[in-house]
């Protein structure tokens, strides 16, 4: 593949035969260029392919017009997210740029290289997903979704406390009281709140909670494999899960299929995100709805609402979403005696 060299506003006065300086006016609307040699500069802008870089037209105008999503990596819930984000911006006059943090990602603080990086020169704003701090100095507004510890400025999260209750209830009502709980990742407000809805939920229904049926799932596959075989290898395996999210839930099914349990036969899933992955399990996931969608529409009117009213900031915002159980096929009353 042959590397073609990047056309340059001087290649774009050449064709034209005007000074640089013209083409910069016609460019950024500048006054004093007559029509035709208006009209000949933007016929050379056409036919050379010529774009101004971010940089530059930053250093003009101070306005990019481009909002940056830094995600520390891309699956599904990041997916969802920037879907919501992105029906948002089309309809604007910005650009997304969806940045993906490199090697410091697994560190607490690797937010703020990347966050200096982006605002200096690339993008009027930022959305900052699952961030580890939201505690970080930015030249441009900044956004979080789902931080870790909760303490963003401006911020969207979504109810997972009430989230894990009517999960709990749900099987709860269907007459479980041995339940498992698949935990999150340590360090997260939202494994702790989903953690301690769960908890809630057992302690008001009477149900003791067996310390012994707790794992940390870790929000990942992987991290849930261990954790999921062992309560399904126990000779008294609880007849029903929580997992604190649908990735878990749905590694838990991988194991359980695989040790040749049927779910809910043997034991009752209940997963928390509703990512598409999860009507594709056999069977279909029942899970809670976090609408992340939503909330990545909403961080991304948060933020323009932001940037456009940079010169007098509104008060700091959070967002709270409401969640909701999707029953699906994935939930049973408990089997009878083993």
């Amino acid at each position: 593949m042959r590397i073609q060299r990047r056309i340059t506003i001087s290649d774009v006065a050449e064709a034209a035969g005007v000074s640089i300086a013209t083409v910069s006016k016609v460019l950024n609307q500048g006054y004093r260029v007559s029509p035709s040699t208006s009209t000949r500069v933007r016929e050379a802008v056409e036919q050379l392919g010529y774009t101004s870089s971010l940089g530059a037209s930053s250093l003009r105008s101070h306005r990019t017009n481009v909002i940056a999503a830094l995600v520390t990596a891309i699956e599904p819930f990041s997916v969802e997210l920037l879907k919501g984000i992105s029906a948002v911006i089309h309809d604007t006059e910005y650009e997304l740029l969806i940045y993906v943090g490199g090697q410091q990602r697994s560190e607490a603080g690797w937010e703020r290289a990347y966050v200096s990086r982006l605002g200096d020169t690339l993008t009027d704003g930022t959305i900052l997903v699952t961030p580890s701090s939201a505690d970080v100095a930015s030249s441009v507004p900044l956004v979080a979704v789902d931080p870790h510890d909760g303490s963003a400025a401006n911020a969207v999260l979504s109810d997972n406390l009430t989230g894990a209750r009517i999960a709990t209830d749900h099987l709860l009502d269907l007459g479980h009281r041995r339940i498992g709980f698949l935990s999150g990742r340590a360090g997260l407000e939202s494994a702790r709140a989903r953690e301690q809805g769960f908890r809630s939920a057992m302690a008001a229904a009477g149900a003791a909670v067996d310390e012994s049926l707790i794992g940390v799932g870790g929000y990942r596959a992987k991290s849930a494999s261990a954790p999921a075989r062992s309560l399904l290898t126990r000779p008294d395996r609880p007849t029903a899960v929580f997992a604190a999210n649908d990735l878990s839930a749905i590694e838990f099914v991988s194991v359980a299929t695989e040790l040749g349990l049927r779910i809910p036969d043997d034991v009752s899933l209940v997963g928390f995100d509703n990512i598409p992955e999860s009507l594709l399990t056999d069977p279909p996931l029942t899970t809670v709805d976090q609408s992340i969608h939503d909330m990545g529409a909403a961080a991304a009117n948060m933020l323009l609402a932001l940037i456009k009213s940079e010169d007098r900031p509104p008060a700091p915002s959070h967002v709270v979403l409401p969640t909701r159980l999707v029953i699906r096929r994935s939930t049973a009353p408990p089997p009878g005696p083993r």
